[in-house]
């Protein structure tokens, strides 16, 4: 069996840090990255079997008119209800984590392959089950008054709001201690990108050294 020589890298950050910047950056440079979320739509699709497991579980409060998941919907109901969400998780995960697994397999040809996983510090234990590994973890991160100011622009919403958003999530500060490399986003989109490439052209020169 061939070994995999591609080097995985899992992106991740919390809520208006700057991690899809940081994706997009990737892909426009050309890399194959694999985003959970979209994924994760992916899966609950109309007529796909998680769709049908969720208006059983959940009833049809969280479809819209078209009959299609209403993210938003399901999630003010799972917000602060630990069984909903557990029972959420039972039935998308699964699916999610073989998907991922799928995709990285499929694209073992390619040297890097990027994987931006919103919660992928919280969801660790779960992506080994999986026998999903990476090869280094970037944190994409901000203070905590940047990603309030980011996140009310945004979301148009007010500051405690932003604020009741980011203390709902795993503290960056924690999140730090589980990350390879960590991407500093309080510049400006100029220096994100120099940030993205050179530690893309770090890689790229250890797999050809």
């Amino acid at each position: 069996m061939k070994q995999n020589k591609s080097k995985v890298i899992g992106i991740t950050g919390g809520i208006a840090t700057g991690k899809s910047t940081v994706s997009n950056i990737i892909k426009s440079l050309g890399y194959e990255l694999i985003d959970a979320d979209i994924i994760s739509r992916e899966v609950v699709e109309k007529g796909k079997p998680a769709h049908k497991e969720l208006v059983d579980c959940f009833g049809n409060g969280i479809v819209d008119e078209y009959g299609n998941i209403n993210r938003k919907a399901l999630g003010n109901l799972i917000f602060n209800d630990e069984e909903k969400r557990k029972k959420l998780n039972s039935i998308t995960h699964p699916r999610i984590m073989k998907a991922i697994k799928e995709l990285i397999d499929n694209n073992k040809d390619q040297k890097i392959i990027f994987v931006d996983i919103p919660l992928l510090i919280e969801e660790m234990d779960t992506l080994k089950d999986y026998d999903i590994r990476f090869d280094e973890i970037w944190l994409v991160y901000v203070d905590e008054e940047s990603q309030v100011k980011r996140l009310m622009k945004r979301d148009n919403i007010n500051r405690m709001e932003a604020l009741k958003k980011i203390r709902a999530q795993m503290p960056i500060e924690f999140k730090k201690k589980y990350a390879t490399v960590l991407i500093d986003n309080s510049g400006d989109i100029k220096d994100l990108e120099n940030k993205v490439k050179s530690l893309i052209e770090r890689i790229i020169k250890n797999l050809e050294g």
